[in-house]
C-alpha cells in the first residue's frame, strides 16, 4: 500500500512539474490525466521534454538518459520510470 501511495505522490509531483515548466493552464495536478499522451494530445515537443527531464533529474537526483525520452509519453510512464530508477539506486 505504501508503494501505491508513493507512486500516486510521484504522479502528482510530475504533473505539477509539467504544469509549472510548460505553463499549462486550466489543469491542476489532481485533474491532469496521468495517461494522456503528452506529445500527441498535449503538444509537448522534444525541447519541452528535455526541460522537464532536467527538472525531474534535479528533483529526484536521478539521471534520465536522452535515449529514454521517447519512453516518457505520459505522466504515469514518467512516474514509473522515476520509480524504477529510484528502486535501482537503493
Amino acid at each position: 500500500m505504501q508503494h501505491e501511495n508513493q507512486f500516486q505522490e510521484t504522479i502528482l509531483a510530475v504533473a505539477k512539474i509539467l504544469i509549472d515548466e510548460l505553463r499549462l493552464e486550466d489543469v491542476t495536478p489532481e485533474t491532469f490525466d496521468p495517461d494522456i499522451n503528452l506529445v500527441d494530445e498535449v503538444g509537448i515537443d522534444s525541447m519541452d521534454l528535455a526541460t522537464v527531464a532536467l527538472v525531474l533529474q534535479d528533483e529526484y537526483g536521478i539521471t534520465i538518459d536522452e535515449e529514454d525520452y521517447p519512453k516518457l509519453q505520459s505522466i504515469r510512464l514518467i512516474a514509473e520510470y522515476i520509480q524504477q530508477l529510484l528502486t535501482m539506486e537503493t
